[in-house]
Parts: C-alpha cells; structure tokens; sequence
C-alpha cells in the first residue's frame, strides 16, 4: 500500500474477544469464539472491505493476542505499518456473553494498563496523518488515559487545521470515566473539533440532556461540527447541517444476533459514502445498511460487507 496515498486514518485499542457460544452469564460459559475486537479497527475493516485504503495506529502487546490482532487486520488489507509493539505492556482483552434475541450482550474488559493506554502524543507521525484526507476517532480512547486523550485532541485539531475531514463517534463507555459530568464535558468538547459527529440517540441524550434527536444535532453544530448524524437503530438515522436535514429510514432485519459493532458498521457506511461523494441521504442509506448487516451476525467484523455486496443504489 502507498503510504502517500490513504484515503482514511484512524487509531485506537484493539482486544482480543472471547465471545460465548451459549446464552446465559458469563461464569456459566464453556465454550468461546476467538475473535478481534475494536471500535476502530472494526471501522478500519469496513472501509478496507469497501474499497478504501485505510491505515490503522495503537500499540500492541508482544504476546499472542497482539500477533492475533494484527495478522487479523492486515489480512483484512488495513495498513497497520503504524503500530507499535510495546514489550512491557500487555494487549487487552475482553470477554462477551451470548445474548437472547438481539439483547445487548454484557462484556467484560480486562484492559487497564493495555499497551494502546500507553498512546501518547509520542506516536503522532506528522507526515503519516497528512498522507490521509479523512481521520476518525471514537471516545473510547480518550477515555484510556491521558496521554490518549491528549493524542486525540492533538490528531483532530491537526487534521482539521491541515483541510482534512474529521469523524468523530462518541462511543460512550462510562466505566472508563471518572463520572458522567467528565465524560460529557470532554467528548461533547471534542465533537466540537469534529467535521461529522454520530452520535447513537441514547449517547446524544446521555450527553447533551437534550432529547430529540434534531436537538442534539443543533447542539453540536453550534459548538463546531459540520454536519451531525444521529443513530435512531431500527427507525434508521437522522443528519443535520447548515445545508439542511432529514431522515432517512431504517433497513428491516429478520433476526437480530449481536448489536455490538452496529455503530462502527454505520461509521464505515456513512465514511465511505461521503468520501465518494455521495450527498447526505445517500450517504445515510448506505450507512443504515452497512450497519444492519453487521448486527445479523456475532463477531464484531464478520457482518461487513465488501464493496460488491453493497445494493445497486449504495
């Protein structure tokens, strides 16, 4: 891959996943899936499959799980020449229960001190973000640890200066956090850094106070995002911007297996699409596809679709 010639960047921690085959509490599970799990990453992949050239940056550990995690990805055709390997830390990981019908699964994290908690302003490559025209942060980083956050603001605020588009989903993970309050001041700051926020309803409701939808996309344009697109699940997605808004409805599902990774499914859909060109309802009506196939199956990646499955029209 032409390191000169990227069309998306992103960066952030990626955790082995055991995912269980049975329903019912973790303690109870016996049997596991082995597989990658990352909000990034999993938006890497999906544009990856879709055709784009995308590079992906964390620290990994030097043990198995690293190994897994990145062979997984470049298998996949996403660079990962700007990851570290970090020998005194180790790579995460987490453990996922088999929810029943469509239910949120409960996940359990074994990440503190990860070797992606050690990212830091020292692994910002001036000339490897300007090779890319589109960069995409979630709020799980910045909520790792300082350093992390401080390399998020710093990328966002390079990226945007330097012309290039920014998308940024708030991906809530209040456990990270110290409180609420600081969770909601510090990534509602950071979307104001932003060209594309996308947000999930309940995240914007969390984080705002605001309840409907085309709220919480003033709110956000009026501290400095471009355009805001707000996840509604089976109803589809909204977006909004000084151009003007809309709806756009959602695609029906038979049966839904595993919600986790709907988000960054969307992402990928929507970054593509807006990277092609397409305007915003189109871009809306591939993203809401995108991320329905994503939730008709368990692993968080296995539902992205590649560029020839998507439907004439998208």
């Amino acid at each position: 891959m032409n390191s000169s010639a990227l069309d998306v960047i992103t960066f952030g921690e990626t955790m082995v996943c055991f995912a269980a085959h049975e329903t019912g509490p973790l303690e109870q599970a016996a049997n596991f899936t082995k597989i990658v799990a990352g909000a990034e990453s999993n938006v890497a992949v999906g544009l990856a499959r879709l055709g784009l050239k995308v590079a992906w940056l964390s620290r990994l550990g030097d043990d198995s799980f690293g190994r897994y995690i990145r062979a997984s990805l470049e298998a996949e055709g996403v660079d990962c020449r700007s990851v570290t390997v970090d020998t005194a830390q180790r790579t995460g990981f987490m453990l996922k229960s088999r929810a029943p019908e469509g239910a949120d699964p409960l996940v359990e994290y074994h990440r503190r001190g990860s070797a992606a908690s050690m990212l830091s302003l020292a692994d910002f490559d001036e000339a490897r973000f300007l090779a890319a025209r589109h960069l995409h942060v979630t709020g799980i980083t910045p909520a790792l640890s300082a350093n992390c956050a401080a390399l998020v603001e710093h990328a966002m605020r390079f990226m945007r200066a330097a012309g290039r588009t920014v998308s940024f989903d708030p991906n809530l993970r209040p456990r990270l956090w110290p409180s609420r309050e600081a969770m909601a001041e510090h990534l509602n700051r950071l979307a104001g850094l932003a060209d594309w926020v996308l947000p999930g309803l309940a995240e914007g409701q969390a984080l705002t106070g605001l309840q409907a939808p085309e709220d919480i996309a003033d709110f956000y344009l009026s501290r400095g995002a471009k355009a805001v697109a707000v996840k509604l699940g089976a109803e589809g997605s909204m977006w909004r911007s000084a151009e003007g808004g809309g709806r756009v409805p959602g695609v029906p599902v038979e049966c839904v297996v595993d919600t986790v990774g709907a988000g960054d499914a969307f992402a990928a859909g929507l970054i593509s699409a807006r990277l092609e060109g397409l305007d915003w309802p189109a871009a809306l009506a591939r993203a809401n596809w995108v991320g329905a196939q994503a939730i008709q199956v368990v692993g968080d990646m296995d539902g992205l679709p590649r560029r020839g499955q998507l439907p004439a029209g998208l």
